[in-house]
């Protein structure tokens, strides 16, 4: 059968069985409650003015207008956090899981069991995207910089774990999908015209780590705006919980971004905005293999890395007319790593070192991106419908173990949340792609493949008026052919098939215990069968089933609770048909925060983290239990304005563990301290 015929099939045969389950982002939600922390207008039983409530605020919103699991992480958290990079800022969503999380080197992501490994840096099955910029390589052997820039770059990271929220943005995608958007001049001023200055520095004890971030904003007027940003990020090796030093933990990360953006027209309907942001860093004598798996095999490289992304977009979105807003973006993502062997440092490798030592490598995507968003009604039927064309080029440099290439792709998709009748909304989705693979092998001939796929699902979301709704969601995706399996003829012409059902349910109401409060809360179940395997040696087929709870409660008083559960189960079929478990699936996890807002000045929060002993194939990895403390100083007044101080201890009892999937222990015991003003 072929693909589309297959997809064509799938989704008619599941349109009777979601008829009661949405996909993301819901634009006809029927509980239209404040967001946390916000204050809302009391009512009388006549419908007289009472007063303003205000709300009780967690840490976190649990995203329950969705069906899609999807976390987001604001500016205000991002700081708050005080994360070394992006992996130890995304740790805390459910189905996330690092690999060797405290450095931007060596670490990577895991969502649901797919991404980072102790092999590979990715595995294409979770994406990564800066301001729509698809970023990141394909398959880097022992070299982990899937997340390889700088926390306060950014003013929001959203994860969206699972296929159903992804269409919009790629193929393949069976993990999940890091999406990070770069602060804008507008942020820092608040959307009026002016200059504001944003200062943050902080010291972390361990590794004896300092970091700087600089940013300047300036809107002359309502029609330009202009931003700069310098970060510097440092730290010695870090220790332990035995206290022992952890090797090759050390580095430096300057970053820096320029953004600018012009609006004009009637209503500034029209934007054009530009964006430049770069992280590099510097290894001297370093193992090549910066996962630590090989034991020394391989030898250390002088490496140099460097991250560039660059973005040109365009924007009509007129206040008239809901059927329009469009947008046209260009965006160039550059990795470059070039590393040389040093002589002597391996007992296995020839003179020369290893050719895969000594390769350079360079990934170059280039992706324009034409989508149109439209709210317009058919008869009783409201539609956000969003649609969309995609044309992407990747380059690659010929390397060792890393054929060079180029990858061209045509794509369209549409996604069309319709609201049915009130509470309940239907959202069918699409992708078609198209791929054209070109490169040179081994043997000096050329090569040349060309594949396509229709990809796509439907969802469906169905909430009663008192915050309580059911939802639920059937995706097929295909991972199309990659250049690393340029060699490999079957591989490429073979695209990897991924199935996920997904269902749950969802509670967000304000005034449970008392009417200032609000509690949130979302369960969801997913299954995900993964066939025709072609990034795994020796595996033919996985499947990953979970379920992954969020919760929160915040009192009108300040006290508030925040959790989350993630419990995954996965196995793989080899290619001789025996069942194993699948090495990848993270542990059993259980999440929990508890804190007290004193009015606007002091923030204090207990975070605590336990990982179940988990068996992998005979493999037992112990669980362990790790806590945090943090207080967040806001003073108020005159130059105090914008003033933040921020004291964090993690690992309070400097425990000793090493995470499961990780392949370095986790750091011991951690003071951080952090100052932030905004001029």
């Amino acid at each position: 059968m072929k693909r589309e015929t297959k997809f064509a099939a799938l989704l008619g045969a599941s349109l009777p069985a979601v008829a009661m389950l949405t996909l993301p982002n819901t634009a006809y939600a029927q509980n239209a409650e404040p967001d946390a922390g916000e204050t809302r207008e009391a009512t009388g039983q006549q419908g007289e003015f009472l007063g303003t409530i205000d709300i009780g605020e967690s840490t976190r919103a649990v995203q329950t207008n969705t069906a899609t699991p999807a976390t987001a992480i604001d500016r205000e958290e991002i700081e708050d956090r005080e994360a070394s990079t992006i992996a130890e800022l995304v740790d805390s969503v459910p189905g996330v899981t690092l690999v060797n999380g405290s450095t931007p080197i060596g670490s990577g992501i895991n969502i649901r069991g797919f991404g980072a490994n102790g092999t590979y840096g990715t595995d294409q099955k979770v994406a990564v995207q800066i301001d729509g910029a698809s970023v990141g390589s394909e398959e880097l052997y022992r070299i982990g910089t899937q997340l390889f820039t700088d926390p306060l770059l950014y003013k929001s990271v959203e994860v969206i774990r699972g296929t159903v929220g992804s269409f919009e943005y790629g193929s393949g995608i069976i993990g999940g999908i890091v999406r990070l958007e770069t602060s804008d001049a507008s942020d820092l001023t608040g959307g009026r015209p002016g200059f504001a200055l944003n200062q943050v520095a902080g010291y972390n004890s361990n590794g004896d780590g300092w970091n700087s971030s600089t940013t300047v904003a300036a809107m002359p007027n309502e029609h330009v705006e202009f931003l700069a940003n310098y970060s510097w990020r440092e730290q010695n090796n870090l220790q332990d919980g035995n206290g022992d030093e952890i090797p090759n933990s050390e580095f430096g990360l300057p970053s820096w971004l320029i953004k600018g953006g012009v609006h004009f027209g009637a209503d500034n309907a029209h934007t054009i905005e530009a964006s430049f942001s770069q992280t590099e860093t510097s290894e001297r004598d370093k193992p090549y293999d910066s996962f630590g798996t090989s034991g020394g095999s391989f030898g250390n490289v002088d490496r140099d890395t460097k991250s560039q992304v660059a973005t040109l977009g365009y924007t009509f979105d007129p206040i008239a007319d809901d059927a329009v807003n469009l947008s046209l973006l260009y965006s160039y993502a550059n990795q470059e790593i070039v590393q040389e062997y040093v002589p002597g440092s391996s007992p296995y490798a020839p003179p020369g070192g290893f050719d895969v030592v000594n390769a350079d490598q360079q990934y170059e995507t280039h992706k324009v991106t034409l989508k149109n968003i439209a709210y317009f009604d058919t008869g009783s039927l409201r539609h956000n419908l969003r649609i969309g064309l995609e044309y992407v080029h990747k380059d690659r440099l010929d390397a060792n173990s890393a054929p060079g290439g180029t990858d061209k792709r045509m794509a369209a998709f549409l996604v069309d949340e319709i609201a049915l009748f009130p509470g309940f909304t239907l959202t069918p989705a699409m992708r078609w792609e198209s791929q054209t693979v070109k490169g040179t092998l081994d043997s000096g001939a050329d090569a040349s493949y060309e594949n396509e796929a229709l990809m796509g699902g439907v969802s469906a979301r169905y909430e009663l008026p008192v915050g309580f709704a059911v939802f639920g969601s059937w995706a097929y995706t295909e991972n199309l052919p990659i250049l690393d399996d340029l060699e490999n003829d079957v591989y490429m012409s073979q695209s990897e098939q991924a199935e996920t059902w997904e269902a749950g349910a969802s509670f967000d109401h304000i005034g449970l215990l008392g009417r200032s409060d609000r509690a949130a809360f979302k369960v969801n179940y997913y299954d995900t069968d993964l066939t025709d395997v072609t990034s795994y040696s020796g595996v033919s087929a996985v499947r990953l089933e979970g379920f992954e709870i969020e919760g929160s409660y915040a009192a009108g008083n300040g006290l508030y609770l925040d959790f989350n559960i993630n419990l995954p189960k996965g196995e793989q079929t080899d290619t001789g048909g025996a069942v194993s478990d699948w090495d990848n699936t993270p542990p059993d996890s259980y999440a929990v925060s508890v804190g007290k807002r004193f009015g606007d000045l002091l923030n204090l929060r207990w975070e605590s983290y336990f990982a179940a002993d988990a068996d992998r194939n005979g493999t037992v990895t112990e669980g362990f239990d790790s806590h945090n403390l943090r207080l967040i100083v806001t003073p108020s007044g005159g130059l105090l304005d914008g003033l933040a101080l921020r004291l964090s201890v993690e690992n309070l009892f400097d425990s000793y563990y090493t995470p499961l999937l990780s392949t370095r222990p986790a750091p011991g015991r951690n003071f951080k301290f952090s100052i932030s003003k905004l001029f």
